[in-house]
């Protein structure tokens, strides 16, 4: 590139942090006078880059929204978070609209970072390992996520199509309390007009958002993660779970997140209810925990508990008729 031509793009790397610079402040940074930025921000302008220009003794430019996104100039340390946040993005299913979108930007940005610098983030890419597993996701849709956030800050009512989960379709007036994501997906939660009561529904089952009539304040004292959560956990399951641990609400608090159940003080300890769908799976998280505990319903799960146990001696004896027998020290027979 010619002098000139960096330093137009020099300019437009120092619009792009935000704000109005005044043009004295730019002239200074490009090491050129004044009469220089002002056609430097005209070539920006032939472009197609929205600069913006204010008049008067401290007028100056600054970068307004337009109808395409301008050429990004990136430090290396902003290239490298931007991958690394789509590459985690992809992972946990935060993308919309499906997967495609989150590769296609990450391949974008890839395409135009320096070479060397691209040759180092292709090695991190290819040999960092993650320990949280990849979700299986339900995309939502942009849209619908983007217009559910501006009516959540706005405070207006909107009218939602919505697919349950047996099919049935249906048109729902909803003031948006809060967004929510949580366990690779987009939760939206708040009072639904036709039900009169708060209610959370699968962004990826709403198939269009449209503004409705009427405005609302959100209750002080409402948290939507807990809302989302609480009411994921009180789905209904194949088993409705009752079991007293052996320990303090404290710790069970730190142990057990939310969506596992509702945890309350109980004279033996903490009183856990909660659901589930396969109660072999419930007796191994009981076992894990370390805690002793008791089984109040069903009596299905103390059977899971008792056939776990039996599963845990068989393998310790296994182990233990594997070793070597002891010799005595002595002489060195076997007893």
């Amino acid at each position: 590139m010619t002098r000139p031509t960096a330093r137009v793009l020099a300019m437009l790397e120092l619009l792009q942090t935000g704000g109005q610079r005044t043009v004295g402040d730019l002239a200074v940074r490009l090491g050129v006078d004044e009469r220089t930025v002002r056609r430097y921000a005209e070539h920006l302008a032939d472009l197609g880059i929205p600069v913006q220009a204010q008049r008067g003794r401290y007028g100056g430019y600054r970068l307004s929204p337009g109808y395409k996104l301008p050429p990004l100039m990136l430090t290396d340390d902003e290239a490298i978070a931007v991958v690394l946040g789509l590459r985690a993005a992809e992972r946990a299913g935060l993308a919309t609209t499906d997967h495609a979108a989150a590769a296609s930007a990450l391949a974008k940005v890839s395409r135009v970072l320096p070479r060397a610098l691209g040759q180092r983030l292709d090695s991190l890419l290819s040999t960092a390992q993650f320990t949280s597993p990849v979700r299986a996701t339900a995309p939502a849709g942009a849209d619908a996520l983007l217009g559910l956030a501006s009516a959540a800050q706005a405070r207006r009512t909107v009218v939602v199509e919505y697919t349950a989960w047996d099919g049935r379709e249906s048109q729902r007036a909803l003031d948006v309390y809060g967004l929510v994501f949580h366990s690779g997906r987009w939760y939206v939660t708040g009072r639904d007009h036709g039900r009169d009561d708060l209610r959370t529904f699968r962004l990826d089952r709403i198939a269009s958002v449209t503004q409705g009539d009427g405005s609302y304040d959100v209750p002080a004292d409402f948290d939507a993660t807990t809302q989302v959560v609480s009411g994921i956990a009180a789905v209904r399951w194949s088993h409705e779970v009752s079991v007293v641990l052996r320990t303090t609400l404290a710790e069970a608090g730190a142990r057990l997140p939310p969506s596992v159940g509702r945890l309350s003080e109980h004279a033996d300890g903490v009183l856990l209810e909660t659901r589930a769908e396969h109660l072999d799976g419930m007796a191994r998280m009981l076992a894990g925990l370390g805690w002793d505990f008791e089984v109040i319903t069903p009596s299905a799960l103390r059977d899971e508990v008792l056939a776990l146990s039996d599963r845990l001696r068989a393998s310790a004896a296994r182990g233990a008729s594997a070793l070597p027998a002891a010799r005595d020290p002595q002489t060195g027979d076997t007893p």
